[in-house]
């Protein structure tokens, strides 16, 4: 996905956002925006978001001192995740499809969002996804491929979301591989946050290689290169992902929730609702 000019401002409030969760000092603050403004005129539309977003938090890190502004966050998020964690799981077990209704709690974890207020009613904000339709719904083909799987392979997106992605690996009773940020950015999940979750007892835990809020593959590790060309199946979780990857072939199915008309428009869909999406044949 290319970058559209809506979404120079939004680097901007990405880029105070971060800062405010690094620092109070606004002078700090206002070194990082006169930075972030310094890269408008050099900002490629033909690059992906996250290209651009992976320099804003690296001004932040350079300005502050702070390695992961939100780690905080990305704490209470896995905290009040786990405890949803038995009642979604009950609902798994009930439901007449396990399966779909895994991969929809799944998605509705992607409510789980940078912006997010940390006193959000998580309970509540769940509850409401979950009644959202689909506004894409490649259901069928999705559990085709996964039955045929031996080797999925499943990039993850936000810390807290974590435990979603949880309960959609425990469903689908295949060996995953699940992928992680290599260094802090916004609240993604790095190694330590898929830790915290308790991915590491239902899936290998390893890094993409890259620190962008996405997957970006020439700057990904040859080794997770290897296993995304190599895989049978590969599950990309978020808008991040959608925005680096929404070009690649393969067998790749997208999970997000359509939070950004942005991404809303260039998916076809409707803002609000829950995707699972087929990427293009290879």
């Amino acid at each position: 996905m290319k970058t559209y000019l809506d979404c120079i401002p939004c680097f901007f409030k990405q880029a105070l956002l971060a800062a405010r969760s690094a620092t109070d000092d606004e002078r700090a603050i206002k070194r990082i925006l006169d930075r972030v403004g310094l890269l408008v005129p050099d900002i490629p539309l033909t690059a992906t978001p996250p290209e651009t977003a992976r320099l804003l938090y690296r001004i932040v890190r350079e300005e502050t001192g702070v390695f992961d502004p939100l780690k905080r966050i990305k704490e209470e998020s896995t905290r009040k995740a786990l405890a949803l964690y038995p009642s979604l799981k009950a609902e798994i077990e009930e439901a007449e499809d396990p399966l779909q209704q895994a991969v929809r709690i799944a998605i509705a974890g992607n409510v789980i969002d940078f912006g997010a207020n940390p006193d959000l009613d998580l309970d509540s904000a769940v509850r409401a996804v979950l009644l959202r339709n689909f506004g894409i719904h490649h259901h069928k083909a999705f559990k085709e491929k996964l039955d045929q799987a031996e080797t999925v392979l499943y990039l993850g997106d936000n810390a807290g979301e974590t435990v979603f992605d949880r309960l959609l690996i425990e469903t689908m009773g295949r060996p995953v591989t699940y992928v992680v940020r290599e260094k802090p950015i916004i609240n993604d999940a790095t190694k330590e946050d898929a830790l915290a979750a308790g991915l590491q007892e239902w899936a290998e835990v390893i890094s993409s290689g890259c620190d962008a809020p996405g997957t970006i593959l020439p700057q990904c590790s040859e080794e997770f290169r290897e296993r995304f060309h190599s895989a049978d199946l590969i599950i990309s979780k978020g808008q991040g992902n959608f925005e680096t990857l929404s070009e690649e072939k393969g067998p790749l199915f997208f999970l997000f929730m359509a939070k950004c008309p942005i991404i809303a428009t260039h998916a076809g869909v409707e803002m609000g609702t829950l995707n699972l999406m087929e990427a293009q044949a290879s």
